[in-house]
């Protein structure tokens, strides 16, 4: 079903009529998740112009901080030649899980039964002076 909608949909990804705009544009490189990045031609103030791709659906969220930089001119040359290699202690970008199943759920929230731990003691309840 997915090649029957691509003609005429641009939220599952492009359609026919962007991916013939692509032509004389230059691919420059693809994140983990499968996002392409493209750049050609100029926009009203001499920028190059650059955008993605979308691997599935057409969302935001899914441009990892780098490629974001670079879509955003905040870096001049592609992430991969221009910031350092990742350090061994730092964690791949995650998607914002508000809403699905792997959301945060603290001790007391009604997923998780809606209890929380009583308090230990160090909590004095204020009390107004009368």
């Amino acid at each position: 079903m997915g090649i029957n909608l691509n003609p005429f949909t641009w939220w599952n990804g492009a359609s026919w009529g962007t991916m013939l705009g692509l032509r004389g544009k230059t691919r420059v490189g693809e994140d983990a998740l499968g996002n392409v990045y493209w750049v050609g031609g100029r926009d009203t103030h001499g920028n190059p112009r650059r955008w993605v791709i979308y691997q599935g659906a057409n969302d935001g969220s899914r441009v990892p901080p780098d490629w974001f930089a670079w879509l955003h001119h905040q870096l001049d040359d592609v992430p991969a030649q221009t910031l350092p290699v990742a350090r061994s202690w730092q964690k791949p970008a995650v998607a914002n899980m508000t809403g699905t199943p792997l959301a945060y759920r603290p001790a007391g929230a009604l997923e998780k039964g809606g209890r929380r731990a009583s308090a230990t003691g160090d909590y004095e309840a204020w009390v107004p002076d009368e």
